[in-house]
């Protein structure tokens, strides 16, 4: 039997379309007969698709993660480096935080889309630890590369790093710090904790004036046995003098102003009327004609549609006649609805301050701050209803009015106002912000924190090389000593940024450590200092978060063993 040449089923399987392999095989049924007898599978491909296979694929997402470690690690510890973005329309961002720079750069690569992902998660769960999850994603598939060009099989390295793993969270609950968190938390800890954090965001000065601003804010809307909601902290900026005049407002800061020219600007002790009750003409939902024959007649029917809101407001002014009348007390009302014109008159006339329009969002924020309650209807108005400020005044900058409500009683929300020269600095400082707030409430939350320096990641490492590394069998104490070695990434690059050598480092930390002595890495001269006497701290969370998320991206990029990228706009053209 004469069989066609083999080169035919190459061919077919890399050039052809499907119908014109099927077409091939009916009318070849020996080179069918051939296929069979020699268990070939035949592969019927998009010509159009790539394919990467075995070590291809694999050394695509080392090199993928290698990559993206390479452009996030100068940004890492106080000393990083800022990155400048500029937009298509050339709008420009400045920043050095990783969650921000993943969300705004272009990254076309599909394995470094996936860490960047993973990067984000970690940020929107935890609030922090963007950057050190890239590194430590990076570093290991960098020391898992070593191995497998040596020949090992990439399921043995992903069972050591199991392993190690589980061994590292066991020792992360061992070495965190208990913290107290009673009635009054412990304000020196987490002081230490949110200048950690705000200090790999920002300059020193502006790090340290922002630390008692953010931990104040987060004690002020704390409430004991209930979680902390970070919304009831309303972030304002204003484009105004330097970034060193942000403050904390313990109030409330809203972003307009009262809409009549004989209100008065500045008030002190005021009653506050938190209020959703519309104080304006509306216009029936059904079309009716009303025809009258004479003037009289039409100031009846003008009288008559105004009446029932004149009479809202009538009832309002009562109100303030009735706690005010004999005192030096003031009376200012915030609606969400509207207020017409006319009757922001009569109250203007009653010596009352009305803001309209309010955003739902402060209004909750205004109850938790001012007191009092929320009204929907002026029926049965009473004192109880009423919050108390002891100072509201307008602000005017530019074209822009901000009204100000301040010197409250036991407040439960407040405002952190955020002043810069520029964009880019408020910008800056709002990311910087963010991160604070979240840090120390998972302090609070965790009632935990972690020495840090890159003090926990070198213990850890000596930890499983020691002791956990002994305890494996055969080649997965590989895949433990790769982990081992990917966790110091952090004080490696920390020494990196700060102009130190890195080997010169990592020889002293891990010596210190074998001797028993917990140390971290001091930036400015490369000594190992105690991070417990020098004030540095992480969130245990944000660590606990990173040893969980980092080994199991790791893993699923290592046992890629082949990329297909093919879809139905690769099609060919017909």
């Amino acid at each position: 039997m004469i069989l066609p040449p083999l080169s035919l089923s190459l061919s077919l399987s890399t050039s052809s379309s499907s119908s014109s392999i099927i077409k091939t095989l009916i009318q070849n049924p020996n080179l069918v007969q051939l296929l069979s007898l020699s268990k070939m599978s035949l592969r019927v491909l998009n010509p159009n698709a790539e394919v990467l296979n075995k070590s291809a694929a694999l050394h695509m997402n080392i090199n993928a993660a290698k990559g993206l470690q390479d452009v996030l690690k100068t940004n890492l510890g106080p000393k990083g480096t800022i990155k400048m973005l500029v937009g298509g329309a050339g709008d420009i961002k400045l920043t050095k935080d990783g969650n921000t720079l993943l969300k705004e750069m272009q990254i076309q690569n599909p394995t470094a889309i996936m860490i960047a992902r993973t990067a984000v998660a970690q940020d929107d769960t935890s609030g922090d630890g963007t950057t050190s999850t890239v590194l430590f994603i990076g570093e290991l598939m960098k020391q898992s590369e070593r191995c497998i060009d040596e020949g090992m099989h990439p399921r043995i390295l992903v069972d050591g790093f199991d392993i190690a793993k589980r061994a590292t969270l066991e020792f992360l609950e061992k070495f965190k710090t208990p913290v107290v968190m009673g009635e009054t938390p412990d304000k020196e800890i987490l002081k230490m904790v949110a200048r950690t954090t705000l200090r790999t965001k920002l300059y020193e000065v502006l790090a340290d004036q922002l630390t008692e601003i953010v931990v104040n804010s987060v004690l002020c809307i704390r409430k004991p046995d209930e979680p902390i909601d970070l919304f009831m902290v309303e972030i304002m900026h204003m484009r105004h003098k330097f970034d060193v005049d942000t403050r904390l407002v313990e109030g409330l800061v809203l972003d307009h102003g009262s809409r009549h020219p004989d209100m008065k600007r500045r008030v002190e002790n005021c009653y506050i009327l938190t209020c959703n009750v519309s104080l304006e003409y509306e216009k029936s939902e059904i079309n009716a004609g009303f025809f009258y024959s004479n003037a009289d007649q039409r100031e009846k029917m003008v009288a008559a549609e105004r009446r029932q809101v004149d009479e809202r407001v009538r009832k309002i002014i009562e109100l303030k006649e009735k706690v005010c009348s004999g005192t030096d007390k003031n009376f200012v009302v915030i609606n969400q609805k509207g207020i017409d014109p006319p009757s922001l008159d009569l109250l203007a006339r009653a010596g009352i301050v009305a803001l309209r329009r309010a955003k739902r969002r402060n209004m909750e924020r205004l109850v938790l701050a001012c007191g009092g309650e929320p009204v929907d209807s002026v029926e049965n108005l009473t004192e109880d209803s009423l919050g108390w400020a002891g100072l509201v005044y307008e602000h005017v900058l530019g074209e822009e009015k901000y009204t100000f409500v301040e010197n409250v009683k036991n407040p439960h929300s407040c405002t952190i106002l955020i002043k810069g020269p520029n964009d880019h600095t408020i910008a800056q400082i709002k990311d910087a912000v963010r991160d604070g707030l979240r840090s120390v409430k998972n302090t609070i939350e965790d009632e935990a924190v972690i020495l840090g320096a890159g003090a926990f990641e070198v213990a850890a490492r000596q930890h499983l090389i020691n002791n956990v590394k002994k305890t494996v069998q055969g080649r997965a104490q590989l895949g433990v000593e790769a982990f081992a070695d990917a966790l110091l990434v952090v004080p490696k690059t920390l020494a990196e940024n700060s102009g130190l050598d890195t080997q010169d480092v990592i020889i002293a930390l891990t010596g210190e450590h074998d001797r028993g002595n917990v140390v971290g890495l001091n930036q400015y001269t490369g000594e190992p200092i105690d991070p417990h006497m020098e004030g540095i701290f992480d969130n245990y969370s944000v660590k606990r978060q990173i040893i969980n998320s980092g080994p199991v991206i790791a893993s699923q990029l290592l046992l890629v063993d082949e990329v297909i990228r093919a879809g139905r706009n690769m099609r060919k053209p017909s």
